[in-house]
């Protein structure tokens, strides 16, 4: 696979999330995802399957009633299948506001994400943001 295809995959995971389209995030997944949602809260950890992933984003947008948003801030860097996405993203609830850089690492086989891992610049912050309330 070329990086043309990782490049056009992480684009159209970034367009996606951006947008809340949450049925064409998840038609971008390999049935057999992996997802690494880091941090010490009560949503941190390894989901495995398509299934869990979208619990996992539902229960996030619920937790913050769809205010969470991704916006890409520089250029996607691509090394054969992986892709390290530089992003901003934001979220409130329960009178918590959580506003940060970060960066989404996919692995991406054939046209379909494989694997998520998650980097945020405060993980401290964020694990008190989901865990406020």
């Amino acid at each position: 696979m070329g990086s043309t295809t990782t490049l056009a995959v992480a684009r159209r995971y970034v367009d996606a999330v951006s947008a809340k389209d949450f049925a064409a995030v998840a038609g971008l997944f390999a049935d057999d995802i992996v997802w690494h949602q880091p941090g010490n809260h009560r949503l941190s950890g390894t989901y495995r399957g398509v299934a869990k992933v979208n619990e996992l984003l539902g229960a996030q947008m619920t937790a913050t009633a769809g205010t969470f948003e991704l916006a890409l801030t520089g250029a996607p860097m691509i090394n054969d299948t992986l892709v390290a996405i530089p992003v901003h993203f934001s979220a409130k609830r329960d009178g918590a506001e959580m506003s940060m850089d970060g960066v989404d690492v996919l692995r991406v086989e054939g046209d379909r994400i494989a694997e998520v891992w998650l980097f945020s610049v405060d993980q401290q912050a964020e694990d008190a943001f989901w865990d406020a309330g």
